[in-house]
């Protein structure tokens, strides 16, 4: 039976952990507060740049002249990159093994095909760099203040990438974002770029023609789609870790109430020791 003092001892190292993982949890709650505004401001404009490409789309199909932009090139796929957005840090439940076993799923299930993986994030570098899986890039730190141009130029890669032949699909493997307690496991095609269809297209007037406009709007939009998950995975995992870490905070706390309830009985059961020899030794005094 441990002594009290390594009860004690334990109960207040068990303190100790409680408070950190209860500032960790508030640190995330006001960092997703932040994340979340920024996906709710860009869902709009991405969403209104689909409209407007399905819209030139709609245009370039009705053209005499069909559209010949490499970035719609359907090719067999034989040489994939997919692009694999992790956290850098730990500490948020399954939400980077999460993606790390989609990736190798992903892989599996490609077996035919060359898979290259361009990873941002640090979880998901460390991990397939020890198994030495076929890596294009690296990029570190981008979760923590998400800029368009970082996401611009790794989308301008994969474009060039795929203009050239070098691959002939590109993949993006994140979290999407949908609420403080849940994040959805998606895996979206990029290119070749997939355009939307609308069902009652708007009729513009066009000052150049609509292949042109379509030629400058997809590298856009293929842009924006990067951009757009990296920010939903940046609020998916302050989400993941916030949820983490609150989970953690009660098993603390409930840990805590059964340590001091153990502490009590060993405490109860050592003087009641006590008493039996005092009494037993006044007894055989007598």
């Amino acid at each position: 039976m441990p002594s009290l003092i390594d009860i004690r001892r334990r109960i207040r190292s068990v303190k100790n952990t409680q408070q950190i993982t209860k500032a960790m949890k508030m640190v995330s709650a006001a960092k997703l507060r932040r994340a979340q505004d920024r996906v709710i401001a860009s869902r709009p404009y991405a969403a209104l740049l689909r409209k407007v490409l399905g819209n030139v789309a709609a245009a370039v199909a009705s053209d005499e002249l069909p559209a010949q932009n490499p970035l719609l090139a359907r090719r067999q796929e034989n040489r994939i990159l997919l692009v694999l957005i992790t956290a850098d840090k730990g500490l948020a439940g399954a939400f980077n093994s999460y993606l790390i076993k989609s990736a190798q799923r992903f892989s599996a299930e490609h077996g035919g095909a060359v898979v290259t993986l361009e990873l941002i994030g640090r979880k998901g570098r460390d991990f397939f760099r020890k198994r030495g899986a076929k890596i294009s890039g690296e990029q570190v730190g981008l979760a923590a203040k998400p800029a368009h141009g970082d996401m611009a130029a790794i989308a301008r890669k994969a474009m060039e990438m795929f203009r050239n032949e070098e691959i002939d699909a590109v993949y993006l493997l994140y979290n999407e974002f949908k609420s403080a307690a849940s994040q959805k496991l998606t895996v979206a095609r990029i290119l070749p770029a997939e355009l939307p269809e609308q069902a009652n297209p708007v009729d513009y007037i066009f000052e150049q023609p609509p292949a042109e406009m379509l030629d400058d709007l997809l590298p856009r939009y293929v842009e924006t789609e990067f951009y757009r998950a990296l920010l939903e995975s940046s609020a998916a995992e302050h989400a993941a870790r916030m949820t983490a870490m609150d989970a953690a905070t009660s098993n603390a706390a409930d840990m805590i109430e059964r340590l001091t309830l153990y502490m009590n009985r060993v405490r109860q059961a050592s003087i009641t020791k006590e008493i039996i020899e005092v009494v037993s030794g006044a007894s055989a005094a007598e």
